[in-house]
């Protein structure tokens, strides 16, 4: 499947600061990525560095100056991923609680709705009850908002339907992590945030959103919870993102998605 992505952010400094940008596809095998990623400040280009993360994510660290800079990113992927074996540390650390996933304090919870189920049945179980519960309400959220604050609340956006999704999955003490995407239909169109949750001896995605076909996404960042996979960080200094778009398209046309079906990220 080809698939056209890209962003664009503005982004004011407030004095020399330095930011870490998550928004380049992956490195993953067997696709093949014709991309371009430019940081214009006014007094001129500015060069990243870039940082490979342990799942083959990809930062982008880089100084601005004091005042406006542009980013800016397109990628043109093509082929489908290959999907490595699992990694037992990776089955580890994702069972374990995590910044915005106290799945430590879900366990009686969890057992006592999903505790009967395994697999497919398992995510599709979770993946709806997620779904049919939390409404989807833009800027019903915070920063520091985490699953226990979704449950309470009843709203949140992406990232807090995965964190909801993985905490519930972790308290039955199966491997789930957040990942961050591109994702061709969705609506409203944004940078997303999926599951994936690892079950029959593989990883595979868990969307409660339902708003892109999962076989369409385009993998940017994996990690424990959005704490690891945010597409922009201010790590020295101060700055604030003034604007970003999203673009993500399947070149041939979105597939359909059968949400009962184990769909890996290709």
């Amino acid at each position: 499947m080809d698939r056209t992505v890209g962003a664009e952010l503005g982004i004011t400094a407030y004095g020399e600061c330095q930011i870490e940008l998550q928004i380049a596809v992956s490195r993953t095998p067997g696709l093949e990525v014709t991309e371009h990623l430019t940081v214009v400040h006014q007094s001129g280009e500015l060069v990243p560095v870039e940082l490979i993360t342990p799942q083959e994510g990809r930062i982008h660290l880089v100084t601005l100056p004091a005042g406006l800079s542009r980013v800016s990113y397109s990628a043109h992927v093509r082929g489908t991923a290959t999907i490595p074996n699992p990694l037992p540390v990776d089955q580890s650390v994702y069972r374990r609680p995590s910044r915005y996933v106290a799945s430590d304090t879900f366990g009686g919870f969890a057992v006592q709705e999903f505790g009967e189920l395994h697999g497919a049945e398992l995510l599709d179980a979770v993946s709806s009850w997620v779904g049919t519960r939390i409404a989807y309400v833009a800027g019903s959220s915070g920063p520091a908002d985490g699953a226990t604050d979704t449950l309470l609340r009843g709203t949140g956006v992406c990232r807090d339907f995965a964190h909801l999704v993985i905490a519930l999955l972790r308290a039955l003490r199966v491997p789930a992590r957040l990942t961050a995407v591109y994702a061709p239909g969705c609506d409203p169109m944004d940078f997303h945030a999926v599951v994936e949750a690892f079950v029959d001896d593989g990883w595979y995605v868990v969307d409660a959103t339902a708003l892109a076909p999962r076989s369409s996404l385009v993998r940017i960042a994996t990690g424990r919870d959005a704490a690891d996979t945010a597409f922009m960080t201010t790590v020295i200094g101060r700055s604030d993102l003034d604007w970003s778009d999203v673009t993500a398209v399947a070149d041939q046309g979105l597939p359909q998605d059968d949400l009962g079906r184990l769909v890996a990220i290709r």
